[in-house]
């Protein structure tokens, strides 16, 4: 039985040759960073050159970026670091309602310590206007945080506006870039980025290692405590076969990203096609032109997401419905739920997401394997069989 990956969104396969060299370097370079001996100053070097890697990727200085465990540690440092850093001048922060649970869970928490948080309503398509950002700063307002690319349904958001909007008011903004890093081009200065979080295993690295933006001059509190790896931004002896991998993950991307990107877009497009033509009663959730190059969101009436992640699964077809964080849970998605879907509509989910390795053949696979299950599964609807029958 043939077996396809569709489920790119959640984590990526590691490319062959970043896994070789981390593996020499977990051999070879073992010496602590810190240390003045050799091994010591080998692994140092390594993570001088992931980090001159990760800067160019974002067109930011090396010593804007700071390592880190992955993406919902790099949103919650940010967002309680700097709200506590600025907590003297204001108490205010701004977000949306789709962002990733790691930036709406710091949220929640900040809000038990006393700060105001505004949750931002978004669109059908699930896009945040850059005016109603504007419209929500206040006198009080310290950060605004807004995702660059909905992790769920693809949706690429007005970031350089909504980065304008905050640099004239004197807001710090910050954006979960975690879906963006390595698939779609960004430059953190002329998009008027101040703070960013990004993740390796989002773009063919390894899982565990990841990267925030600090703009220079920006401030935050500390939420590690310890030695002062990092330039005393975050201790603890530095990770660095993962840091090596994220670093050839961000060079791999920034050399590639536009051959890459083009070939999974049309992929993409011929599978949201497909879909549309041979399942009756779709939707595609998510911006149809602004959105990731590699995201395919449907909700698909009269089936429930867990019965078709099933199926497809015994078709040797992994996919996702809803965000891979909140897989297990019965409830449905708090981003479909946001855009306007019903909660037996948001039930029915299916998110596909393609990565570099995925080829046409496993696009034809799916759209084979796909419609009789759904037919399927509709044949056990009561709500199908009473409208069809």
């Amino acid at each position: 039985m043939k077996e396809v990956y569709f489920d790119n969104a959640a984590t990526t396969k590691i490319l062959p040759t970043i896994a070789d060299e981390m593996y020499k370097a977990l051999l070879d370079c073992y010496g602590n960073p810190s240390g003045i001996y050799k091994l010591g100053q080998q692994a140092k070097k390594i993570i001088d050159g992931a980090r001159t890697e990760v800067a160019l990727l974002l067109n930011a200085s090396p010593e804007e970026i700071v390592f880190t465990g992955g993406g919902s540690e790099g949103d919650t440092m940010v967002l309680i670091g700097a709200a506590r850093a600025q907590a003297k001048k204001g108490r205010h922060i701004i977000t949306t309602a789709v962002e990733h649970h790691a930036v709406l869970h710091a949220c929640e928490a900040l809000e038990k310590e006393g700060f105001r948080v505004t949750y931002l309503p978004v669109d059908e398509f699930g896009m945040v206007g850059a005016q109603a950002v504007e419209a929500a700063i206040a006198e009080d307002t310290i950060l605004i945080s807004v995702m660059y690319a909905n992790n769920e349904i693809g949706t690429i958001m007005p970031v350089k506006e909504i980065g304008e909007i905050a640099r004239k008011h004197g807001v710090l903004f910050h954006t979960d870039a975690v879906q963006a890093v390595g698939h779609v081009p960004i430059d953190v200065k002329e998009e008027n980025i101040d703070l960013l979080t990004l993740t390796a295993h989002k773009f063919h690295g390894p899982k565990g290692t990841g990267a925030v933006y600090i703009r220079k001059g920006i401030r935050l509190a500390n939420l590690i405590y310890g030695g002062g790896q990092e330039k005393g931004r975050r201790a603890g002896t530095e990770n660095t076969t993962g840091i090596l991998g994220l670093g050839l993950a961000s060079a791999h991307a920034r050399q590639h990203m536009q051959e890459n990107s083009e070939r999974i877009r049309k992929l993409r497009d011929k599978l949201i096609s497909g879909i549309e033509e041979k399942i009756s009663e779709v939707r595609l959730n998510g911006h149809r032109e602004q959105r990731l190059p590699n995201n395919a969101n449907f909700s698909i009436d009269y089936i429930e997401g867990e019965g078709l992640l099933l199926l497809l699964d015994m078709a040797g077809i992994a996919a996702s419905s809803g965000s891979a964080c909140t897989s297990g849970s019965l409830d449905p998605s708090h981003v479909l739920l946001a855009i306007g879907l019903p909660h037996e509509t948001a039930h029915g989910s299916l998110r596909l997401t393609l990565s570099e390795f995925t080829t046409e053949d496993d696009i034809d696979y799916l759209l084979e394997k796909l419609p009789p299950i759904v037919a399927r599964l509709r044949s056990m609807s009561p709500l199908y069989s009473e409208k069809y029958n």
